[in-house]
């Protein structure tokens, strides 16, 4: 999915984790030498936080350290870098180094082999983006997935003590804050209208059905028989009001900038929205849960993506320099923090000041288990829906948002996947 990276500075110390710095390689393959002058191009997205001049700070310590490496910032010619990849390939004009977007099938005949370079396995979730067992990328960090932020003065005004981890508590929990006047899900009619329904189904759907996409894919399984549960139950809250009945028509910026100002009591979003919610000077006071799952969260899966993934492109003329600019941006301490801190990820062995929201955020990543993070909407690695999922998982969110139905929508949903798997 886009990320939509929000800046933020930190104010209380994090616990430093058990995990060492990642080591560079002993075994990496070798093009050729660095000494001559080489100019890297590195298309990145350009935000409101990762600027230009952010980037040309965060590697200005490896071109010190590097004269003979001019390191040139490529912003995207589209919308944002997934969308420009298609074109600069069609073109021809390839840059040396691609920034946060993820590996594909479709796309690895395009990208260098990084298999040989320790760091690279070493890098945060490096083997589940992993694709016929080679390896792709290295990322930054973790972002946190099926998430949902709440309001704590309306869960105590509503008299919910803890936290819900099953989905039964869930919607007991929706009905009591709906009785105590609170609308109790925040959500809107943009990019994110699915992250609701997905959220709220990934921990549930994928516990039960480890090998979901490839059954998905092979036609083993239909998304109504997986996900319908949980569209069902996304329709009925939709029915009770439990949603703001704007929402149709309420975009991004809108929908969190209400759950900042006190509006709503639960908010499905990634980990992300922590940099929103510092940042914010009124704020009420927001934890943080793991989405619940039928039969508890204790060992349920968890959805988290890579933070900051880079790619190295197989048409590179300087693979030495390309790497050694790699293994800076996804190593050097310094390097990882600052890009950590802007988005509010997190990585096991960097800890940096954070608030009790971030620290809230990082419980939950040290509570799981590697090998239960798993993806979420179109995937990643070998574990990837059709292209064009996640899209029209919000489509047919937003239509039960003005009036259509749950079947129609588990219908629609069976019918893209048998149409395009």
């Amino acid at each position: 999915m886009t990320i939509f990276p929000r800046a933020v500075a930190m104010t209380a110390s994090l616990a430093a984790m058990t995990l060492v710095l990642a080591g560079c390689s002993a075994s990496a393959p070798s093009t050729g030498g660095t000494d001559e002058k080489v100019e890297l191009r590195m298309l990145v997205n350009i935000t409101p936080n990762l600027t230009q001049t952010w980037w040309d700070e965060l590697i200005a310590p490896f071109e010190e350290a590097n004269p003979n490496i001019d390191v040139a910032i490529q912003a995207p010619v589209t919308e944002n870098v997934k969308t420009t990849v298609p074109q600069l390939l069609a073109s021809g004009d390839v840059p040396d180094v691609i920034q946060s977007i993820y590996p594909t099938a479709e796309l690895a005949p395009e990208l260098l082999d990084l298999s040989a370079y320790d760091f690279v396995k070493s890098a945060p979730l490096s083997e589940q983006y992993t694709i016929d067992g080679k390896y792709y990328t290295a990322g930054v960090g973790q972002q946190l997935q099926t998430i949902v932020f709440y309001n704590k003065a309306a869960f105590a005004e509503a008299g919910i003590t803890e936290v819900p981890t099953t989905f039964e508590e869930f919607e007991s929990d929706l009905g009591k804050l709906k009785d105590a006047g609170w609308t109790p899900i925040q959500t809107g009619a943009d990019w994110f209208t699915n992250l609701t329904p997905q959220y709220l189904g990934v921990p549930t759907v994928l516990s039960e059905n480890p090998d979901w996409y490839a059954d998905m894919n092979s036609g083993e399984l239909t998304w109504s028989e997986t996900f319908g549960d949980t569209i069902d139950a996304y329709a009925d809250w939709v029915a009770k009001g439990y949603i703001p009945a704007d929402a149709a028509g309420t975009k991004y910026p809108d929908a969190e900038a209400q759950f900042l100002s006190g509006k709503s009591a639960m908010y499905p979003m990634g980990s992300w929205f922590a940099a929103s919610e510092f940042k914010a000077t009124d704020a009420p006071e927001i934890g943080v849960f793991a989405a619940p799952a039928v039969k508890g969260t204790e060992d349920a899966k968890v959805g988290s993506n890579l933070a900051s993934p880079y790619l190295v492109m197989k048409s590179t003329k300087h693979e030495d320099a390309a790497m050694k600019l790699v293994e800076f941006l996804t190593t050097d301490e310094d390097a990882v923090l600052t890009q950590l801190k802007v988005d509010s990820n997190f990585r096991e062995g960097y800890e940096y000041e954070t608030n009790e929201l971030g620290a809230e955020l990082q419980a939950i990543l040290a509570a799981t288990e590697q090998e239960n993070f798993v993806p979420t909407g179109d995937g990643y690695g070998e574990l990837t829906a059709p292209a064009g999922y996640q899209a029209e998982f919000n489509t047919q969110a937003q239509a039960i948002l003005i009036g259509g139905s749950a079947d129609d929508a588990k219908k629609a949903m069976d019918e893209w996947w048998a149409s395009n798997r």
